[in-house]
C-alpha cells in the first residue's frame, strides 16, 4: 500500500503546478484523499479533501478559489491543480488517505489518516 506524490517544484508567483497524488495496493473508491502542508514555521494544515465515493470536496479558505482537487479513476490517481500562486504556498504538500467504510468521517481539521505519501516540495518565488 502506497502512496505516492509527484509534480512539486519552483514556481513563480502567479504561476500554477499541479500535484498528482497516485495510489498502489489499494483503489481509492472507499477512501476520502486529503492534500496536506507544512510550510517553514509552520505547523501543518489540510489544504483540501476529495470524498471519492461521492466526489464531494473542501477546501480551506487560504486556498480556495485557486486550488482544484480532482481524481482520475484510470490512474487511481488525485491531482491538486494550484493556480494563483503565492510566496505563502511554499511548503511541503503531502497526500493522506482516510477509509470512509464503514462510517467515514472527513474534515480539514486535525484527523488520523490511514496512508501517508513521503510528501513533495513546492516552492513559489522569484
Amino acid at each position: 500500500v502506497q502512496l505516492v506524490e509527484s509534480g512539486g517544484g519552483l514556481v513563480q508567483p502567479g504561476g500554477s503546478l499541479r500535484l498528482t497524488c497516485a495510489a498502489s495496493g489499494f483503489t481509492l473508491d472507499d477512501y476520502a484523499i486529503t492534500w496536506l502542508r507544512q510550510g517553514p514555521g509552520k505547523e501543518r494544515e489540510a489544504v483540501s479533501y476529495i470524498v471519492l465515493g461521492d466526489g464531494s470536496t473542501d477546501y480551506a479558505d487560504s486556498v480556495k478559489g485557486r486550488f482544484t482537487v480532482s481524481r482520475d479513476n484510470a490512474r487511481n490517481a488525485v491531482y491538486l491543480q494550484m493556480n494563483s500562486l503565492k510566496p505563502e504556498d511554499t511548503a511541503v504538500y503531502y497526500c493522506a488517505a482516510k477509509s470512509m467504510r464503514p462510517f467515514g468521517f472527513i474534515s480539514l481539521g486535525p484527523i488520523q489518516y490511514d496512508y501517508w505519501g513521503q510528501g513533495t516540495q513546492v516552492t513559489v518565488s522569484s
